[in-house]
């Protein structure tokens, strides 16, 4: 079995290799954090039982002094235990395209490079250098990661974004980086190389626009359009920053003298929905998805959603009944599950935004209450 040891475990790609890990592959994945650097000791452990090791541990923002010195200091400490290890294991490193230019992130990220492909190489392993684009996806640190975090966040609060320079972008999801190193750990190169992945070239104005399209469109309580890669994957990055705050949703119950109406998904992505009914006490659900969006509405009974972020404890409750239709949308690396928590049948609509493909399910067991 395969053994990945990742830095920066906590950060925006960290977090997502992390869970794409967690439902894909049978590796033991150890997760390092900054206190792991803070002796010789605990990062020579980290290294000795790693066959990968993923380094994504830096400083995006700072001082000058400080993006330079914590980033170089990251690598030098790694790049000391590897040769102290003294056996060839593959070093993966999320380098950015910044390291092409002149600025102090981008040399600090070039000296990185090369102080783990020196160290790689000198025992005998190989040397993977991931100069990637511009990352982003949910989780993500506003005013830290990525424009896309910051738009977000600012429309999620109903705040007016602001462009101070309206250049292109070069788009990748943070699903898409860990999918890419996930496939360079399960089929590792013969030699040290590196590598430019691309993703989707768009402005700063455009990306601005596409957000606050969706921001508008999901506030009227309609699902924006989820054609392409891009698009699901900005919706499901803003949605990140919405919840838990605006859940569960109120939805419009007309009433007359034939019985009631409630219009539960309003958009034009198509997708699955279906209907289920459940005894009290019954659990449905415990489990979470990458990438898909899916809706659960009660439409009669009383029940409890339950909603716990992978690798966090914390559980959060939302109380639900069909005398007061609402929604709640499952945010995505979330295990989530539905209970009857009434005294009589319940009667659940779930919807996604896809038509299930046993193929490729993209829903993994997970149980919300560990």
């Amino acid at each position: 079995m395969t053994t990945i040891a990742i830095t920066g475990s906590e950060g925006l790609i960290g977090w997502h290799i992390s869970c794409y890990l967690y439902g894909n592959s049978e590796a033991k994945v150890i997760r390092a954090g900054r206190s792991d650097f803070t002796d010789s000791e605990s990062i020579d452990r980290f290294v000795s039982n790693a066959d990968v090791v993923v380094h994504l541990a830096g400083v995006n923002r700072g001082s000058d002094e400080m993006v330079l010195n914590e980033n170089i200091d990251l690598a030098e400490k790694l790049a000391s235990a590897i040769d102290r290890g003294g056996r060839p294991i593959h070093v993966i490193f999320a380098n950015t395209t910044h390291a092409d230019g002149e600025s102090v992130y981008g040399h600090a990220k070039r000296e990185a490079a090369r102080l783990l492909g020196a160290a790689a190489e000198a025992t005998g392993g190989i040397f993977t250098d991931l100069l990637l684009p511009h990352v982003f996806g949910e989780r993500g640190r506003p005013f830290y990661n990525s424009v896309v975090s910051t738009f977000c966040h600012q429309l999620a609060v109903k705040e007016t974004p602001i462009i101070d320079r309206d250049s292109q972008l070069n788009l990748m999801h943070a699903q898409a980086v860990a999918k890419l190193i996930v496939r360079h750990v399960e089929n590792p190169p013969d030699s040290s190389q590196q590598l430019r992945p691309s993703g989707t070239l768009l402005e700063v104005s455009e990306l601005l626009e596409i957000l606050k399209n969706i921001a508008a469109t999901y506030r009227d309580g309609v699902i924006p359009e989820l054609s392409n890669d891009l698009s699901l994957d900005l919706f499901n990055t803003y949605r990140s920053y919405v919840y838990p705050s605006i859940y569960p949703v109120p939805l419009i119950k007309r009433t007359d003298a034939r019985g009631s109406l409630v219009e539960v998904v309003k958009g034009g992505s198509g997708g699955q929905s279906f209907t289920s009914d459940s005894h009290p006490g019954i659990v449905r659900g415990n489990h979470y998805h990458l990438r898909k969006v899916e809706r659960f509405v009660v439409l009669r009974g009383e029940a409890t959603i339950s909603i716990r972020r992978l690798f966090d404890d914390e559980v959060i409750n939302f109380s639900v009944n069909g005398e007061m239709p609402t929604f709640v949308d499952m945010p995505t690396m979330h295990a989530h599950n539905l209970t009857n928590t009434g005294s009589s049948e319940l009667v659940t609509m779930f919807w996604s935004h896809e038509i299930f493909n046993p193929d490729a399910p993209d829903t993994y067991a997970e149980m919300v209450c560990l």
